[in-house]
């Protein structure tokens, strides 16, 4: 049997942890109170390969799998933290990203080509798409099913194994 000051050691641990825990999910909630929710506001544009990109047709034509929407910026270092895992998850996941105020559509290639990244890439250069799902800071990101309903959103770093952890509970 542990001594009683081993077991009080063990207590003030757990303690500690429950209250780390408990302060993360409150400062995740408090992030993600002005992001979209419900309906998935309109995404739409021309990707940077040139393609045009809706999410409103994807859905419709679409094959009612949930679909990862990434906001993030060349400038932003957590975001870059993350582009892997995002570049991994689009090879087997239908991704788009929005590149929030991170220039124009070349820039954004060249930055792409730079990191050897090739997910896909809606330019947002004056930040109306991110204003238009309420994302308050990159990384942000949603997870909207086959209905067009956001059915997970963070805001913050994100684990891939997070995201593909949303991505298959909303898939379900």
């Amino acid at each position: 049997m542990p001594a009683p000051s081993a077991h009080r050691s063990y207590r003030s641990r757990l303690l500690s942890i429950l209250l780390v825990v408990a302060v993360c999910i409150a400062v995740q909630w408090w992030q993600a109170r002005p992001l979209a929710s419900g309906a998935a506001p309109a995404l739409s544009g021309t990707l940077l390969d040139g393609r045009p990109f809706s999410l409103e047709r994807l859905g419709e034509q679409g094959d009612g799998r949930p679909v990862l929407v990434h906001f993030w910026a060349t400038w932003c270092p957590v975001c870059k933290m993350g582009q892997g895992g995002i570049d991994a998850i689009s090879r087997d996941h239908t991704v788009v990203t929005v590149a929030m105020q991170s220039g124009n559509a070349l820039a954004v290639r060249a930055f792409m080509d730079e990191q050897g990244l090739s997910f896909p890439v809606l330019p947002d250069q004056d930040g109306s798409l991110a204003s238009a799902w309420g994302v308050p800071g990159v990384p942000t990101s949603f997870v909207v099913d086959g209905a067009g309903r956001i059915r997970f959103a963070t805001v913050g770093y994100t684990t891939e194994a997070g995201l593909r952890a949303r991505l298959w509970a909303t898939g379900m």
